[in-house]
């Protein structure tokens, strides 16, 4: 089970932005909470993050902070409070020489929230990567970099791509140091039957079936699936069926009634339904809303049904 992947995936269904911001004079810069996760990686001189509760912290070029669920934070020259800082306007980058240099990238989620694992984490992590293990990190950096620096063709394509990659290699940093799974449940039981889950999200799954597939009683099962996700069995699949279902309405141009059949509804209408419960809006406004699709091939036709 790779829920690492199925957590990038999820964020893939919000919109990917990144630039590089240089800052010099006054004390720093304040970054409104939102919906998604975003990180920073300092290019250049050094800079204190900042936050409400906990106290400020060093970063030098090449750490990384992590907003897995958009807490808000400010980056600072020198240690100070939160309220102290202004909210960062957009402007464009001067090239004059700044007093520290970082590189922004997140997904911002217009509808939903974050996958509960990231809301789960600490609201804001400080990575410092290994460069010298994985080398490659620098040329995804560099690459990120030059594409939102200057107007290139591609760009959006390469951002979301790049992003996608460094926050990969971020999240499972964290999790080296930290010494835990890669976003796997610790019960073996569950980990199992949400295996089954990520495998067929289209099957007919109940708590019954789910249960069988742990190995557990029922109740036991339910209490111990919510302890390790934070949520219900059956409101884990559905959330997972109808984020499928939002990545397809994005990336692909999949007819409605497929896209449904695909991800476990029997009709079109029932996952209109649920769709418009999770993200308050319809799946024909919300593709509407992102960028054009594009065919993707291999879609399967086989009848699914909802279990809801």
């Amino acid at each position: 089970m790779d829920l690492l992947s199925e957590l990038i995936r999820t964020m893939r269904v919000g919109s990917a932005n990144s630039r590089v911001i240089r800052h010099s004079g006054g004390r720093g810069l304040r970054f409104a909470g939102f919906a998604g996760s975003g990180f920073h990686i300092v290019l250049r001189g050094t800079c204190w993050l900042i936050t409400e509760h906990q106290q400020p912290v060093e970063l030098h070029p090449g750490d990384v902070v992590l907003a897995p669920s958009g807490a808000e934070h400010g980056l600072s020259n020198r240690p100070c409070a939160l309220r102290e800082l202004s909210v960062l306007m957009p402007v464009q980058p001067s090239p004059e020489p700044a007093d520290f240099e970082f590189l922004c990238g997140a997904y911002r989620l217009t509808h939903g929230n974050a996958p509960q694992y990231l809301r789960s984490l600490p609201g804001l992590l400080t990575v410092s990567l290994d460069y010298e293990r994985h080398p490659q990190l620098n040329a995804l950096i560099e690459l990120l970099e030059a594409d939102v620096s200057s107007a290139v063709p591609g760009a959006g394509a390469t951002v979301p791509a790049l992003l996608d990659l460094i926050l990969v290699h971020v999240l499972r940093r964290w999790h080296e140091l930290n010494a835990t799974e890669h976003a796997a449940p610790a019960d073996t039981a569950i980990a199992a039957a949400v295996q089954q889950i990520h495998a067929a999200p289209q099957h007919q799954w109940t708590v019954a079936r789910l249960s069988e597939a742990a190995g557990l009683p029922r109740t036991s099962f339910t209490r111990r699936f919510t302890e390790a996700l934070g949520q219900p069995p059956m409101r884990y699949v559905t959330g997972l069926r109808l984020n499928r279902g939002a990545q397809l309405l994005r990336e692909s141009d999949a007819p409605l009634a497929t896209i449904a059949r695909e991800v476990g509804y029997a009709t079109e209408f029932a996952f209109a339904g649920a769709f418009r419960r999770e993200y308050g809006i319809s799946p024909g406004r919300f593709r509407r809303s992102g960028a054009a699709p594009v065919r993707i091939g291999g879609m399967s036709e086989d009848r699914a049904h909802t279990a809801e």
